[in-house]
């Protein structure tokens, strides 16, 4: 069973949690699903009317997280998405869909492919939350510090934290909570013209 309740230490979630409260997003999208652990929680800290949408490509995940929605009779209130994260963002963002907050946490290393939909998929205002963008402090390792198998992610991520810091329509902060952290604001459209 999934506790819709602080676990451990997961402080990412709280904070999360209150972002939610504050901000009473009406439109929420979270790319990687897993069980619907964080898509219950979020749907927990917003109002009864926002929505809630998850994508999720892994099929034992989506069978777990369709049983976990159910269970918390959340079916009718949060969207569950099949497929792969950058083909599903990519067809939202030609349907015209926009978002108050995205919650990012699916493949680490395809943070970077995600990005130009989701900042797509953005209200001008809204928020970009990237989770595990430290990956337990390796991020600010040398490439060559990180075991061979990490290297691709570890440089990946990087390149997303670059891209998120240096653009001109996202204002970041990165946050070492849990696993770091990336918030990132929308500039609204007279905030970027003044740059």
């Amino acid at each position: 069973e999934i506790p819709l309740r602080l676990v451990g230490s997961e402080m990412c979630i709280r904070d999360r949690g209150y972002m939610l409260r504050t901000k009473k997003p009406e439109n929420v999208l979270e790319v990687g699903t897993a069980i619907g652990y964080s898509a219950l929680y979020m749907k927990e800290n917003i109002p009864k009317t926002s929505r809630l949408t998850t994508v999720e490509k892994v099929e034992m995940r989506l069978v777990k997280a369709r049983e976990n929605i159910a269970r918390y009779d959340k079916d009718k209130q949060i969207t569950l998405l099949e497929g792969d994260a950058a083909e599903v963002l990519k067809e939202l963002a030609e349907t015209g869909k926009k978002y108050d907050f995205i919650f990012m946490d699916a493949a680490k290393g395809q943070y970077i492919h995600y990005m130009p939909e989701a900042v797509r998929l953005l209200v001008d205002g809204g928020i970009l939350m990237s989770d595990n963008v430290l990956q337990d402090g390796d991020i600010i390792e040398s490439r060559f510090a990180v075991e061979r198998r990490n290297r691709t992610i570890h440089s990946r991520m990087r390149d997303y934290l670059y891209e998120l810091k240096h653009s001109n329509v996202l204002e970041t902060s990165i946050i070492p909570l849990g696993d770091g952290v990336a918030l990132s604001i929308k500039k609204k459209k007279e905030e970027k013209e003044n740059r």
